[in-house]
């Protein structure tokens, strides 16, 4: 899969997942079998914004050509989101989060298989 298609759908998902986190945070906890405090939605609602900029990113980033920077930033992506994934795991396995969590690991694996694997093949 080529850079520009890894970068509108990133940059797609982050959107999605910045407008939700944004406007139906509440939602979100509540898949996960979490409270949702006004603490824990000022943070969805901050963390949104940092997805929309992601988003923003990827969008205006889909046509660099291969490069070191290129690389890096797949091997970050891949890294971060692996780590995302990581952690929904250990909140479900300590009981902080219900299984609605695995929608989110599950996507969070594939995308940072994903992005290791565009890394891998633009070697």
């Amino acid at each position: 899969m080529p850079f520009q298609i890894m970068a509108y759908i990133t940059a797609a998902a982050a959107c999605l997942l910045g407008l939700r986190f944004i406007f139906a945070g509440g939602g979100v906890l509540k898949e996960w079998g979490i409270e949702g405090t006004a603490g824990a939605l000022i943070l969805f609602r901050r963390l949104g914004v940092i997805y929309l900029g992601l988003a923003l990113i990827f969008f205006l980033g889909r046509n660099a050509a291969p490069s070191d920077f290129r690389s890096a930033v797949c091997l970050v992506m891949a890294g971060a989101v692996a780590v995302l994934a990581s952690l929904g795991l250990f909140e479900f396995l300590s009981r902080r989060a219900s299984s609605g969590i695995f929608r989110s690991v599950v996507s969070e694996a594939v995308l940072s298989a994903a992005f290791v694997w565009l890394w891998w093949s633009g070697r």
